[in-house]
Protein backbone atom coordinates (compact mmCIF):
# COMPACT_ATOMS: atom_id res chain seq x y z
CA UNK A 1 0.00 0.00 0.00
CA UNK A 2 1.14 3.42 -1.16
CA UNK A 3 2.02 6.11 2.07
CA UNK A 4 0.76 9.38 1.89
CA UNK A 5 3.20 11.61 3.26
CA UNK A 6 1.55 13.97 6.12
CA UNK A 7 2.08 17.48 4.71
CA UNK A 8 4.28 19.46 7.35
CA UNK A 9 3.84 22.63 9.21
CA UNK A 10 7.45 23.10 8.04
CA UNK A 11 6.36 22.50 4.48
CA UNK A 12 3.09 24.79 4.48
CA UNK A 13 5.09 28.14 6.04
CA UNK A 14 7.60 27.40 3.24
CA UNK A 15 4.16 27.47 0.45
CA UNK A 16 2.85 30.18 2.48
CA UNK A 17 6.34 31.97 2.31
CA UNK A 18 6.16 31.17 -1.45
CA UNK A 19 3.50 32.99 -2.35
CA UNK A 20 3.96 36.39 -0.53
CA UNK A 21 7.14 36.31 -2.45
CA UNK A 22 5.42 36.10 -5.28
CA UNK A 23 4.73 39.91 -6.03
CA UNK A 24 8.91 40.79 -4.99
CA UNK A 25 9.67 38.04 -7.23
CA UNK A 26 7.53 39.43 -10.42
CA UNK A 27 9.10 43.05 -9.75
CA UNK A 28 12.49 41.88 -9.78
CA UNK A 29 11.61 39.71 -12.54
CA UNK A 30 9.73 42.99 -14.46
CA UNK A 31 12.74 45.66 -13.52
CA UNK A 32 15.83 44.23 -12.72
CA UNK A 33 16.59 40.83 -14.55
CA UNK A 34 14.44 41.25 -17.79
CA UNK A 35 16.18 45.09 -18.09
CA UNK A 36 19.70 43.23 -17.63
CA UNK A 37 19.12 40.40 -20.18
CA UNK A 38 17.32 43.52 -22.77
CA UNK A 39 21.00 45.22 -22.22
CA UNK A 40 23.35 41.62 -22.31
CA UNK A 41 21.14 41.23 -26.04
CA UNK A 42 22.18 45.02 -27.03
CA UNK A 43 25.47 44.91 -25.83
CA UNK A 44 26.03 42.10 -29.33
CA UNK A 45 24.39 44.27 -31.31
CA UNK A 46 25.73 47.57 -33.13
CA UNK A 47 24.24 50.43 -35.23
CA UNK A 48 22.23 53.55 -34.64
CA UNK A 49 19.42 51.27 -33.40
CA UNK A 50 21.42 48.46 -32.34
CA UNK A 51 20.02 45.86 -35.28
CA UNK A 52 23.08 44.58 -37.00
CA UNK A 53 25.35 41.61 -35.28
CA UNK A 54 28.43 42.51 -33.30
CA UNK A 55 28.77 39.41 -30.95
CA UNK A 56 31.63 39.93 -29.39
CA UNK A 57 33.15 43.01 -30.87
CA UNK A 58 31.77 45.60 -28.85
CA UNK A 59 33.73 43.79 -25.36
CA UNK A 60 36.45 43.56 -27.44
CA UNK A 61 36.22 47.13 -28.37
CA UNK A 62 35.94 48.32 -25.08
CA UNK A 63 38.22 46.52 -23.59
CA UNK A 64 40.82 48.18 -25.77
CA UNK A 65 39.30 51.55 -25.91
CA UNK A 66 41.53 54.08 -24.10
CA UNK A 67 38.86 56.11 -22.77
CA UNK A 68 37.01 53.26 -21.39
CA UNK A 69 39.91 51.93 -19.09
CA UNK A 70 40.51 56.16 -18.39
CA UNK A 71 37.01 56.21 -16.80
CA UNK A 72 37.51 53.14 -14.90
CA UNK A 73 40.62 54.49 -13.33
CA UNK A 74 39.15 57.60 -12.41
CA UNK A 75 35.99 55.45 -10.68
CA UNK A 76 38.29 53.07 -9.15
CA UNK A 77 40.77 56.01 -7.33
CA UNK A 78 36.88 57.69 -6.76
CA UNK A 79 35.39 54.34 -5.20
CA UNK A 80 38.62 54.21 -2.82
CA UNK A 81 38.06 57.72 -1.97
CA UNK A 82 34.55 57.26 -0.85
CA UNK A 83 34.74 54.14 0.48
CA UNK A 84 38.06 55.09 3.04
CA UNK A 85 36.47 58.39 4.07
CA UNK A 86 33.16 56.39 4.65
CA UNK A 87 34.38 53.78 7.23
CA UNK A 88 36.88 56.61 8.88
CA UNK A 89 34.22 59.34 9.54
CA UNK A 90 31.40 56.87 9.84
CA UNK A 91 32.97 55.17 12.44
CA UNK A 92 34.61 58.33 13.70
CA UNK A 93 31.02 60.05 14.25
CA UNK A 94 29.64 57.10 15.64
CA UNK A 95 31.85 56.62 18.09
CA UNK A 96 31.76 60.35 19.08
CA UNK A 97 27.28 59.89 18.97
CA UNK A 98 27.30 56.80 20.96
CA UNK A 99 28.86 58.89 23.98
CA UNK A 100 26.27 60.43 26.41
CA UNK A 101 26.27 63.65 24.58
CA UNK A 102 23.73 66.71 25.18
CA UNK A 103 21.71 66.61 21.99
CA UNK A 104 23.32 64.16 20.50
CA UNK A 105 19.48 63.18 19.29
CA UNK A 106 19.83 66.17 16.87
CA UNK A 107 22.97 65.43 15.79
CA UNK A 108 22.19 62.03 14.15
CA UNK A 109 19.29 63.57 12.64
CA UNK A 110 21.38 66.40 10.96
CA UNK A 111 23.88 64.17 9.73
CA UNK A 112 21.29 61.83 8.48
CA UNK A 113 19.21 64.95 6.43
CA UNK A 114 21.51 64.97 3.31
CA UNK A 115 20.97 61.47 2.71
CA UNK A 116 18.32 61.71 2.67
CA UNK A 117 17.86 64.23 -0.09
CA UNK A 118 18.48 63.28 -3.71
CA UNK A 119 21.89 63.32 -5.65
CA UNK A 120 20.10 66.03 -8.01
CA UNK A 121 19.20 68.41 -4.99
CA UNK A 122 22.87 67.73 -3.05
CA UNK A 123 24.55 68.48 -6.63
CA UNK A 124 23.15 71.34 -7.31
CA UNK A 125 23.34 72.70 -4.15
CA UNK A 126 27.06 71.95 -3.80
CA UNK A 127 27.58 73.34 -7.88
CA UNK A 128 26.54 76.87 -6.66
CA UNK A 129 28.44 77.05 -2.99
CA UNK A 130 31.49 76.19 -5.07
CA UNK A 131 31.48 78.43 -8.38
CA UNK A 132 34.39 80.42 -8.57
CA UNK A 133 32.47 83.49 -9.35
CA UNK A 134 28.89 83.56 -7.77
CA UNK A 135 30.14 80.54 -4.97
CA UNK A 136 29.21 81.06 -1.58
CA UNK A 137 32.38 79.24 -0.14
CA UNK A 138 35.06 81.46 -2.32
CA UNK A 139 33.16 84.49 -0.99
CA UNK A 140 33.61 83.05 2.98
CA UNK A 141 37.08 83.23 2.40
CA UNK A 142 37.45 86.51 0.72
CA UNK A 143 36.03 87.81 3.71
CA UNK A 144 38.41 85.96 5.82
CA UNK A 145 41.26 87.41 4.14
CA UNK A 146 42.31 83.69 2.66
CA UNK A 147 42.79 83.06 -0.97
CA UNK A 148 39.85 81.92 -3.21
CA UNK A 149 40.04 78.32 -4.93
CA UNK A 150 38.69 77.20 -8.00
CA UNK A 151 37.78 74.03 -6.59
CA UNK A 152 36.34 72.34 -9.84
CA UNK A 153 39.13 72.75 -12.07
CA UNK A 154 42.22 72.43 -9.15
CA UNK A 155 41.28 69.19 -7.54
CA UNK A 156 37.57 68.27 -9.08
CA UNK A 157 37.48 64.68 -8.69
CA UNK A 158 38.36 64.99 -5.02
CA UNK A 159 35.62 67.67 -4.34
CA UNK A 160 33.62 65.86 -6.06
CA UNK A 161 34.24 62.94 -3.35
CA UNK A 162 33.58 65.04 -0.56
CA UNK A 163 30.54 66.21 -1.63
CA UNK A 164 29.75 62.45 -1.94
CA UNK A 165 31.05 61.74 1.95
CA UNK A 166 29.16 64.77 2.88
CA UNK A 167 26.16 63.10 1.49
CA UNK A 168 26.11 59.51 2.73
CA UNK A 169 28.61 60.02 5.97
CA UNK A 170 25.28 60.20 8.10
CA UNK A 171 24.05 56.43 6.47
CA UNK A 172 27.14 55.21 7.62
CA UNK A 173 27.33 56.91 10.83
CA UNK A 174 23.57 55.00 11.53
CA UNK A 175 25.75 51.51 10.38
CA UNK A 176 28.47 51.49 12.65
CA UNK A 177 26.06 53.57 15.80
CA UNK A 178 23.94 50.14 15.55
CA UNK A 179 26.89 47.90 15.69
CA UNK A 180 28.32 49.94 18.46
CA UNK A 181 25.04 49.59 20.05
CA UNK A 182 24.91 46.01 19.41
CA UNK A 183 28.45 45.15 21.75
CA UNK A 184 27.67 44.40 24.91
CA UNK A 185 28.89 46.21 27.69
CA UNK A 186 30.25 43.45 29.84
CA UNK A 187 33.23 42.84 27.33
CA UNK A 188 34.24 46.58 27.63
CA UNK A 189 33.82 46.18 31.73
CA UNK A 190 35.83 43.23 32.08
CA UNK A 191 38.60 44.67 30.01
CA UNK A 192 38.73 47.69 32.29
CA UNK A 193 38.87 45.50 35.31
CA UNK A 194 42.11 44.33 33.42
CA UNK A 195 43.88 47.84 33.14
CA UNK A 196 42.82 48.71 29.49
CA UNK A 197 42.94 51.52 28.53
CA UNK A 198 40.54 53.29 25.57
CA UNK A 199 42.79 53.03 22.75
CA UNK A 200 43.36 49.48 23.95
CA UNK A 201 39.56 48.32 24.18
CA UNK A 202 38.79 49.55 20.92
CA UNK A 203 41.28 47.73 18.71
CA UNK A 204 40.80 44.64 20.55
CA UNK A 205 36.88 44.69 21.51
CA UNK A 206 35.46 47.33 19.44
CA UNK A 207 36.81 46.72 16.21
CA UNK A 208 37.03 43.19 15.60
CA UNK A 209 33.00 42.71 16.97
CA UNK A 210 32.32 45.71 14.50
CA UNK A 211 33.69 43.46 11.81
CA UNK A 212 30.19 42.05 10.37
CA UNK A 213 29.11 46.05 9.84
CA UNK A 214 32.48 47.25 8.18
CA UNK A 215 32.12 44.70 5.65
CA UNK A 216 28.61 45.64 5.31
CA UNK A 217 29.31 49.26 4.76
CA UNK A 218 32.68 48.25 2.53
CA UNK A 219 30.32 46.13 0.26
CA UNK A 220 27.80 48.97 -0.50
CA UNK A 221 30.41 52.11 -0.23
CA UNK A 222 32.06 49.73 -3.42
CA UNK A 223 28.79 49.52 -5.29
CA UNK A 224 28.00 52.96 -4.71
CA UNK A 225 30.93 54.00 -5.93
CA UNK A 226 31.26 52.07 -8.67
CA UNK A 227 28.11 53.34 -9.76
CA UNK A 228 28.09 57.02 -9.33
CA UNK A 229 26.66 58.89 -11.66
CA UNK A 230 25.18 61.90 -10.40
CA UNK A 231 27.79 63.94 -8.83
CA UNK A 232 29.92 64.32 -12.37
CA UNK A 233 27.02 64.84 -14.26
CA UNK A 234 25.46 67.88 -12.30
CA UNK A 235 28.79 69.43 -10.34
CA UNK A 236 31.44 68.76 -13.39
CA UNK A 237 30.39 67.50 -16.34
CA UNK A 238 32.61 65.21 -16.10
CA UNK A 239 35.59 67.85 -16.57
CA UNK A 240 37.33 69.53 -16.72
CA UNK A 241 38.07 67.65 -19.36
CA UNK A 242 37.91 63.82 -19.05
CA UNK A 243 38.75 65.06 -15.24
CA UNK A 244 35.34 63.59 -13.69
CA UNK A 245 34.52 60.77 -16.16
CA UNK A 246 33.10 58.62 -14.10
CA UNK A 247 32.19 55.36 -15.96
CA UNK A 248 28.79 55.12 -15.34
CA UNK A 249 29.03 59.05 -16.87
CA UNK A 250 31.17 57.40 -19.92
CA UNK A 251 28.32 54.97 -20.55
CA UNK A 252 25.84 57.53 -20.53
CA UNK A 253 27.32 59.77 -23.03
CA UNK A 254 28.17 56.92 -25.08
CA UNK A 255 24.87 55.81 -25.13
CA UNK A 256 22.56 58.73 -25.34
CA UNK A 257 25.33 61.63 -26.97
CA UNK A 258 27.03 59.21 -29.58
CA UNK A 259 23.56 57.07 -29.88
CA UNK A 260 25.68 54.35 -29.61
CA UNK A 261 23.96 51.46 -27.49
CA UNK A 262 25.09 48.24 -28.59
CA UNK A 263 28.53 50.04 -27.49
CA UNK A 264 27.16 51.15 -24.51
CA UNK A 265 25.23 48.19 -23.33
CA UNK A 266 28.64 46.14 -23.42
CA UNK A 267 30.53 48.65 -21.25
CA UNK A 268 27.38 48.48 -18.76
CA UNK A 269 27.47 44.45 -18.92
CA UNK A 270 31.53 44.58 -18.00
CA UNK A 271 30.46 47.46 -15.44
CA UNK A 272 28.39 44.87 -14.08
CA UNK A 273 30.54 42.45 -13.81
CA UNK A 274 33.63 44.35 -12.20
CA UNK A 275 31.00 45.26 -9.29
CA UNK A 276 30.18 41.21 -9.31
CA UNK A 277 33.17 40.58 -8.89
CA UNK A 278 34.23 43.47 -6.15
CA UNK A 279 31.70 42.70 -4.04
CA UNK A 280 32.59 38.55 -4.24
CA UNK A 281 36.27 39.19 -3.54
CA UNK A 282 34.50 41.85 -0.57
CA UNK A 283 32.83 38.93 1.08
CA UNK A 284 35.01 36.01 0.72
CA UNK A 285 37.92 38.24 2.91
CA UNK A 286 35.02 39.01 5.58
CA UNK A 287 34.26 35.07 5.75
CA UNK A 288 37.72 34.35 6.05
CA UNK A 289 38.17 37.13 8.99
CA UNK A 290 35.43 35.97 10.79
CA UNK A 291 37.23 32.62 10.56
CA UNK A 292 40.35 33.87 11.83
CA UNK A 293 38.70 36.25 14.61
Amino acid sequence: MTMLRPRTLSGRYARTAYLFLIPAILFFAAFFYLPIGNVMATSLRTGPQADQWAGLGNYTQALADPAVRHSFLVTVIFSVIVVVGSIVLGLGLALALDQPLKGRVVFRVLLLVPYLTSVAIVGLLWRNILDPELGVLNRVLGAAGLPEQTWLNTSPLLTIAAVTLWQSVGYTMVLFLAGLQGIPETYHEAAKIDGADAWRRFWRITLPLLAPTTLFVSVMAVISGLQAFGQAYIITNGGPGDATDLSVFHIFNVAFRARDFGYSSAQSVLLLVVIVAFTLVQLRAGRRGEVTY
